[in-house]
């Protein structure tokens, strides 16, 4: 996703929008909506939600409800709940919690842009629910109802992922109960409307993810040997440290996951896909105040989906993976493959 420097987020934010702040800290409660210059906070402080606009040099005026990261330079965004209906007139725009138990984020017409639309309605309380930001980064809609049990979970943005994987999310990777999860790219570097890239599981093979360009599958993962692996990477102040990514079950779902082995509080970490089409995980490099690829998965040759033409295939086995033909066949451009071309049926 785009990364904008704060000045100018703290200018579009707090200079341009001369309107009382209407809810703070990190809780959401009916009656007290959130409005342009305000911004809902974390606990520990590392991540923010607020209204923001991606760029101040942007003819279309295009303004989203989004959650980044409070704590770095960086401004980087790690979900979007509008991305579809932007909003073109922040006058009077607020995200509220209703009093039916649903969050909402309507603009100055009083046009619904967003709405959590969760099913569950709770209404036998004078505050029937409360939105917090919490800790790990996920939005989330709770019931107070005094029927609901330990504040009972209504709606939270982890289950809806944008272009972004955060430790602690799953992305669902079958459809048994609920439909695929899938991360979805933003249009273009500075537009977080929905791209043209998505990632997610190989409907018929769930240990196998793709990229997929629109409905065409562009790019495939190498297929999953184990339900764990486990990513070595080499980072200032962090060396020899471990992340891992994992399938497990929940129900009759299967879902991944990521996160780091080392029990250290260590870098931020996100995984994402951007709007080319390509797939890391980036860790915050605190010394130099960027982000580092830790991972990337493969975007060349045998990675692309089709590479080898028609009739080839990808041999893994081999230490640099190759093309090559089908029994029968031989490579189509008669030079060994210096372009495949895919192959053709021998004549002799």
């Amino acid at each position: 996703m785009p990364m904008y420097s704060l000045p100018v987020y703290a200018i579009l934010l707090f200079l341009s929008w001369p309107v009382p702040l209407c809810a703070s800290d990190h809780i959401l409660v009916p009656g007290k909506p959130l409005c342009p210059g305000s911004i809902l906070v974390s606990e520990d402080g590392v991540f923010a939600l607020g209204f923001f606009s991606p760029s101040s040099n942007s003819t279309k005026n295009h303004s989203y409800v989004g959650i980044w990261y409070n704590s770095i330079p960086e401004f980087t965004v790690v979900w979007v709940s509008n991305r579809a209906a932007p909003i073109t007139d922040l006058t009077s725009a607020n995200l509220a919690v209703t009093s039916g138990s649903d969050l909402v984020l309507s603009d100055s017409n009083g046009r619904v842009l967003w709405t959590s639309n969760n099913s569950i309605s709770v209404v036998n309380s004078s505050i029937s629910a409360e939105a917090t930001l919490d800790n790990t980064g996920s939005f989330i809609l709770r019931s107070l109802a005094a029927a609901a049990a330990s504040s009972a979970v209504l709606w939270q943005s982890f289950d809806h992922p944008t272009d972004t994987l955060l430790p602690g999310m799953n992305l669902r990777l079958s459809h048994n109960m609920h439909p695929l999860q899938n991360l979805v790219s933003w249009k273009g570097q500075q537009d977080p409307s929905p791209g043209e890239f998505s990632y997610g599981a190989d409907p018929d093979n769930l240990l196998q993810r793709f990229v997929w360009n629109g409905s065409a599958p562009h790019r495939r993962s190498p297929a999953w040997t184990s339900y764990l692996l486990r990513l070595n990477y080499d980072m200032d102040g962090f060396k020899q440290s471990s992340m891992y990514m994992a399938l497990h079950h929940a129900g009759n779902e299967l879902y991944m996951s990521f996160g780091m082995l080392s029990s250290s509080s260590l870098v931020l970490v996100r995984m994402e896909i951007d709007y080319s089409g390509k797939v890391s995980i980036l860790g915050w490099e605190s010394n130099m105040s960027v982000w580092k690829a830790l991972y990337t998965e493969h975007e060349q040759g045998c990675s692309m989906y089709g590479y080898c033409g028609p009739y080839g295939y990808c041999d893994n086995t081999e230490t640099v993976p190759a093309c090559k033909c089908l029994d029968g066949f031989e490579p189509r451009d008669d030079k060994g493959w210096i372009a495949p071309q895919g192959c053709r049926r021998r004549s002799r």
